[in-house]
């Protein structure tokens, strides 16, 4: 290992058979964190080159068990978003595109740096298990289509080891690491077909719209040489997305969108998402044909449905997905208060992210607990008028926390004028 890290210290590259080494030395614990933490770090420096981040995903993904839906009599689809504040299109979209005829075997993730996590967000509900056994997950999907999980021990488990180390070391932003993180627990879990959300903008790890193209492509182009069919969004994360950041909260606007309650610009991008995976798996022929899938599937009730037989399968309160009083919230709120009248012309995602883990709703440590009942509400968005005195967040905790309401307030610009719209989908990507 020690050689390993020096040559990619060094910008040299990796052979296939060492990364394949380091890679079963992160499953069977043999490989030390303090040794992957270096070599991480060399690599989000360094980078890595195609055949080593092919090799890398290959390697993660057979650390452990594979899962194999094709007798399963439906298409598997999946989505995987690169993480933006505010972001709870899965608790959602996963259900709902069950409720369309696909089966949607999702492996998830926890919060990485200032984004918040699926996996958190599900445990904010009472109950509610994300550790599932092959077998049970595949009991689940065959019977309600949905499955949202973790990591079980036998499948990727390298990738869980290095997704809660990248956390916390600095090295998320890496394209060859995202790529493999990503790929590995998709495909792990068997789904054919995988559209990418990829988050662009001061929110997202991808700041730019070169840089998520980059992500974009890379992503599409691996899964196409693993053999999968893939294609990728990009998305706007320069102000979060909804109204709700924070586990519980998130949850419960998630589920919002399944009653037709969700902020528009969550339930736009859910929609969106949701005809991209029903084209890409087959189970429409094009984009109208999947909206009109979505559409009835919404109307008739059965998505909420569905979203109800999920929760209840894996242990948790069935009744959040219709009533959102039942998730924990902050007892205390303080308002964020505007100092000036005018517009907001832009909120800082990332700061009200950083905001929400010092508030105890994220990770500053490999292995810390979260809180899932502190959460920041905005009550205002880019573009909406403001006057002087008037709220435009709130936060939601245990005691009266003036001091977090100051931070929130300094993510808020105020101007004169009401700022342009933004397009919410920046681009689709197919190849």
């Amino acid at each position: 290992m020690k050689d390993l890290i020096r040559r990619k210290r060094d910008g040299g590259a990796l052979s296939t058979e060492e990364i394949g080494q380091w890679i079963r030395g992160v499953a069977d614990g043999s490989v030390p964190d303090y040794q992957s933490a270096a070599l991480l770090m060399a690599i989000t420096i360094r980078g890595m080159t195609r055949a080593e981040t092919m090799a890398l995903t290959e390697a993660m993904l057979r650390s452990g068990r594979t899962l194999d839906w094709s007798k399963l009599g439906r298409p598997t689809v999946d989505k995987h978003s690169t993480g933006g504040v505010g972001d709870k299109v899965s608790l959602a979209l996963a259900p709902w595109i069950a409720a369309c005829g696909a089966a949607v075997p999702m492996i998830a993730g926890r919060g990485l740096g200032h984004t918040g996590g699926t996996l958190d967000k599900l445990e904010a509900i009472p109950g509610f298990r994300v550790q599932i056994d092959p077998d049970a997950f595949r009991s689940q999907l065959e019977q309600i289509g949905v499955v949202i999980a973790g990591q079980s021990d036998d499948l990727a488990p390298a990738d869980r080891e290095l997704y809660a180390l990248r956390d916390v070391t600095a090295t998320v932003e890496s394209v060859p690491l995202i790529v493999s993180s990503i790929l590995s627990k998709k495909f792990a879990s068997g789904a054919s077909a995988v559209v990418f959300d990829v988050k662009c903008g001061g929110g997202a790890f991808m700041r730019s719209p070169e840089e998520a193209r980059t992500l974009a492509r890379e992503l599409i182009l691996t899964a196409r040489e693993l053999g999968r069919k893939a294609r990728a969004l990009l998305t706007d994360m320069e102000q979060p997305l909804g109204a709700a950041i924070g586990n519980a909260s998130e949850a419960a606007e998630a589920f919002g969108v399944l009653r037709g309650e969700a902020p528009p610009d969550l339930t736009e991008l859910t929609r969106e998402l949701g005809a991209a995976m029903l084209v890409l798996c087959g189970v429409a022929r094009e984009r109208f044909e999947a909206a009109a899938r979505i559409d009835r599937a919404l109307e008739s009730g059965e998505a909420l449905r569905r979203a109800e037989a999920l929760v209840q399968a894996q242990g948790g309160d069935p009744a959040v997905v219709t009533d959102p009083t039942r998730l924990p919230v902050g007892a205390v709120e303080s308002l964020v208060l505007s100092q000036r009248s005018g517009y907001v012309t832009g909120i800082d995602a990332r700061a009200l992210g950083d905001l929400l883990v010092a508030m105890g709703g994220g990770r500053r440590r490999k292995g810390d607990s979260i809180d899932p009942a502190v959460g920041i509400r905005l009550l205002r968005k880019v573009g909406d008028r403001v006057e002087t005195e008037e709220p435009v967040a709130l936060i939601e905790a245990h005691q009266a926390a003036p001091e977090w309401a100051d931070v929130a307030w300094k993510a808020y610009a105020i101007g004169d004028e009401a700022p342009a719209p933004r397009p919410l989908i920046l681009e689709q990507v197919a190849e």
